[in-house]
């Protein structure tokens, strides 16, 4: 087993070979803040494929698993949740721009019935299984936050530009009306850009801990470095 390295790539290890997952030169904090992003948005429709699947094809196969049937949905579940993790430490190791520990997979060995029964005895496959299970929850939230914190930070930042059709007639109020009872445009307009600016200081911290969180997880559930050293020894 051979390992290329350069500045800007990061081996991984599988089963068999060590692969190479090119990370790109850093652009910078808004170049990772960027990634990190794209990230978060793009692993809500990811989560929620990943956790139809688990959920519908781990019931569908213990409860046919008493005719036999559910032996081969199991196993190509677990297959399907191996793509899944590979598509995930990809994109942890393009978000964070590091390499994850390695991971390791027993080899299946054998076909027929027993080759079946051997590739469900795989820890690292159910781990890769759980992961997309408990991971979606995860997603949910840092695509809600992240959408809702960068959104929500342009609004406020050009809110000057927008403010001229908030109602103010009656008993219609502004947030600084309702909070402080200050009736005035022009305090209106300095305190919801104050706060667009507060958010876009808290955006890049926000974000970062969104990722930290998603990615820890994928750390904990996708690798398992001691029995990857263990194979290659």
């Amino acid at each position: 087993m051979t390992e290329m390295t350069s500045p800007h790539r990061v081996p991984y290890a599988t089963a068999s070979t060590t692969s190479t997952v090119s990370i790109g030169p850093h652009a910078g904090r808004f170049g990772r803040f960027g990634r990190e992003l794209g990230y978060l948005l793009t692993g809500l429709p990811l989560g929620i494929a990943a956790f139809v699947v688990a959920v519908a094809g781990f019931s569908f196969g213990l409860g046919t698993l008493v005719v036999w049937l559910g032996l081969p949905v199991l196993v190509g579940l677990l297959r399907a949740a191996r793509g899944f993790a590979r598509v995930e430490r990809r994109r942890v190791e393009s978000a964070t721009g590091r390499a994850l520990p390695p991971h390791h997979y027993r080899e299946r060995g054998g076909s027929g019935f027993g080759g079946l029964v051997r590739a469900l005895g795989d820890p690292q496959s159910w781990r890769d299984l759980l992961h997309m299970v408990v991971a979606f929850p995860a997603r949910v939230v840092g695509f809600c936050l992240a959408l809702t914190w960068t959104v929500g930070t342009v609004g406020e930042l050009l809110y000057v530009t927008w403010s001229w059709a908030v109602p103010r007639d009656g008993d219609d109020q502004t947030l600084l009306d309702l909070m402080f009872g200050v009736d005035s445009r022009v305090a209106d307009i300095a305190f919801n850009t104050g706060i667009g600016v507060l958010m876009a200081a808290s955006a890049i911290p926000v974000i970062r801990a969104l990722v930290a969180l998603q990615s820890g997880l994928a750390r904990g559930l996708l690798t398992n470095r001691y029995a990857a050293e263990r194979a290659r020894r």
